[in-house]
């Protein structure tokens, strides 16, 4: 069976309810890791998304951040948080255990700080964050099941995912300790998905809505799938939804989308 996996920041759900909901329907995925909701979970718009065959799970923060996935296979488990950010009030982390034709599959929808200005606490925040899931990530892969973690992630990989890398230099997305930490990650054996099944260079998922970013087409990919083995041997195409960039009243990214033989 063909299982299509997204992410998607849709930058509040609230605010773009109506251009999220076309978009939904549009990408007709069976599980969407939402970030930056930017909403508390009792106002996440659930009946809106249930309306669409979705089981919601949500962990929302009243005007900042905030994960959710919607599924449309039997959720099994969940886990709200990352280990190891047990004290942090900011809602950036969520994890499903998903019942799939051919065995349960684990999902998460992440959200990774931005680290700007890099002269401030934000850049250590990104990076501890960054950290903790890299020591979550080994203990998830210990399981050997197909594993998809899903998110903007904030980091930009290399020179071929952003339009011009002069212009990201010194930038938390980009900075040498950000890409390393993108490094470990693929070094434990994930794989970017959209990299393995299509690797365009200059395919990206986020054009700021300053300096004409979306019409001159200066973009970056910062939101991807990493995967596990188990899950990359599964995967059959993967791709990047530019159409919503341009609908009315966007999010300043796109949904990424697998399509998996689970």
């Amino acid at each position: 069976m063909a299982v299509t996996i997204a992410t998607w920041n849709v930058n509040s759900i609230l605010a773009r309810l109506p251009t999220a909901l076309a978009v939904l329907q549009e990408v007709n995925a069976d599980v969407v890791c939402l970030q930056e909701l930017k909403c508390e979970d009792a106002r996440f718009p659930r009946l809106e998304i249930e309306a669409l065959g979705y089981h919601v799970e949500t962990l929302g923060q009243k005007t900042y951040n905030g994960v959710a996935i919607l599924t449309k296979l039997r959720v099994e488990e969940v886990r709200r948080g990352l280990p190891g950010m047990a004290e942090d009030p900011q809602a950036r982390y969520l994890e499903v255990v998903l019942a799939a034709p051919s065995g349960p599959i684990r999902v998460a929808s992440i959200y990774a700080p931005n680290g700007n200005p890099v002269d401030s606490e934000k850049y250590p925040y990104k990076l501890q964050f960054l950290d903790c899931l890299h020591r979550h990530a080994v203990e998830l892969l210990a399981y050997e099941e197909p594993l998809i973690l899903a998110g903007d992630y904030n980091i930009i990989p290399g020179p071929d995912d952003c339009h011009d890398p002069k212009a990201w230099e010194g930038d938390a997305l980009f900075r040498p300790e950000t890409r390393a930490a993108w490094r470990r990650l693929i070094y434990l054996g994930l794989t970017d998905a959209f990299a393995q099944a299509d690797g365009r260079a200059h395919s990206y998922s986020f054009w700021d809505y300053q300096a004409g970013a979306w019409p001159k087409d200066h973009g970056i990919r910062i939101d991807h799938l990493l995967l596990s083995a188990q899950a990359g041997d599964r995967l059959e195409s993967a791709r990047i939804h530019r159409a919503a960039r341009g609908m009315e009243k966007p999010s300043d990214h796109v949904p990424v989308l697998g399509v998996f033989t689970l």
